[in-house]
């Protein structure tokens, strides 16, 4: 199993404003770009892939939303309207929840306000933990043992403070290469090189 955790620090939790985002500042298009990118292959979709997208641009609380390949059923395509049509339809069944609940939104996607703090101390119970940095070891010379965790934010970098909680958490710095990339190119690199394994 690989799971990938985008945090997208400027994506809004409300439906209509994360819409009207496309194209602007917030660029909620990174989102439908990694969930693309992470899950779907030619003519089909990868088997077992998990993606956690964290939005956070919220007047409460950080919506999650995630989304398994394996039970995933047909969501009507996979450009980039109808994959951020599949994070609104989430994101409108998060209205009213309380801190920390989950709620079903189709098969395989789930929403919950969790934050992504919580969502990493969760994760690395069960998951070695890879963080994107350009100051990591190359991932060529990486080894992935279990069902590794891939950490990737949006085009506002991690705080100083996550990356100490992340090394406590045991996550290992790793980079693609001294070139800052998009978090959708960096889930393919990703997928290539494990692949290659």
């Amino acid at each position: 199993m690989r799971t990938f955790v985008l945090r997208a620090r400027a994506a809004p939790t409300d439906s209509h404003k994360l819409l009207a985002a496309i194209g602007q500042e917030a660029h909620p298009e990174i989102l439908a770009h990694t969930l693309m990118n992470a899950i779907f292959v030619a003519q089909s979709h990868r088997a077992d892939v998990v993606v956690y997208l964290v939005l956070e641009s919220t007047p409460d609380y950080s919506r999650t939303i995630r989304v398994e390949a394996n039970a995933l059923t047909d969501i009507g395509g996979f450009d980039e309207r109808r994959l951020l049509a599949v994070v609104a339809k989430a994101l409108d069944a998060s209205i009213g929840m309380g801190k920390e609940e989950s709620r079903p939104v189709a098969p395989g996607i789930t929403v919950r306000t969790v934050s992504f703090e919580r969502l990493v101390q969760e994760l690395a119970e069960d998951h070695p933990l890879f963080v994107m940095d350009r100051k990591g070891a190359p991932i060529r010379e990486q080894a992935f043992d279990g069902s590794p965790c891939f950490l990737l934010t949006d085009h506002i970098p991690m705080p100083k403070k996550t990356f100490h909680s992340l090394e406590r958490l045991g996550a290992k710095k790793i980079t693609l290469g001294p070139t800052m990339l998009f978090a959708s190119q960096c889930v393919v690199l990703i997928h290539h090189e494990l692949d290659g394994r």
